[in-house]
């Protein structure tokens, strides 16, 4: 399901070898130009990220409260992808317990035509089929 980590395990080495530095300072969730920057790179390497990486690499330690206002910032991607024929990313941020995406992402419009289970076999293979679909159109776009 987009786990693979060709860089090591380690989000820093990842994001390193990829041009990136964690971003300090406060606001940066909501800078959506800048998480879609570490989706999009994310996508071209076939790796899904946890909600706590991805807070790590924005700067932020893990909270609800931070993750709610993360999940804020994946549906305007989403939105605005959608509106220009790109897949969802948001769909590439997952919990770390199950590697999918948590309760927001299955309640809203980034999982429609989806009615089954939030989890189980088939939850996965709705996720993996929806990251495919980013992981390819990304590394088509280079």
């Amino acid at each position: 399901m987009g786990t693979s980590r060709p860089h090591g395990d380690d989000l820093g080495s990842w994001l390193a070898a990829n041009g990136f530095e964690p971003v300090e300072g406060p606001g940066t969730i909501a800078d959506a130009a800048l998480v879609r920057t570490l989706l999009v790179a994310a996508a071209r390497d076939g790796r899904s990220l946890s909600y706590s990486e991805l807070l790590r690499a924005l700067g932020h330690r893990f909270t609800r409260p931070k993750m709610r206002a993360l999940c804020k910032t994946l549906d305007a991607i989403d939105t605005a992808g959608a509106q220009d024929g790109e897949p969802g990313l948001a769909v590439l941020v997952v919990r770390e317990s199950d590697r999918l995406p948590g309760q927001g992402w299955w309640v809203g419009s980034a999982a429609r035509g989806y009615a089954g289970s939030w989890d189980g076999p088939d939850a996965v293979a709705h996720i993996e089929e929806r990251q495919r679909a980013a992981f390819a159109f990304w590394r088509r776009r280079g």
